[in-house]
């Protein structure tokens, strides 16, 4: 998800989509340790997907 795209979002849309990724990375984290992923590089994306999400809510959160 690119930074452009989360500026778009609503304040409520980006904290409903860090909720559905953190649980998606719940659930990755979980089954690659019972067998590998077929593309682990995913954990990756998904945990900067976070970052970046929380990172625009800390900066709305600030100018308020």
């Amino acid at each position: 998800m690119k930074t452009s795209e989360i500026k778009d979002l609503t304040t409520e849309e980006i904290r409903e989509k860090i909720e559905t990724e953190r649980a998606a990375l719940t659930k990755m984290k979980m089954n690659h340790a019972v067998s590998p992923l077929e593309n682990p590089m995913l954990i990756r994306t998904t945990r900067r997907n976070i970052a970046r999400l929380m990172t625009e809510l800390r900066k709305r959160e600030l100018n308020k």
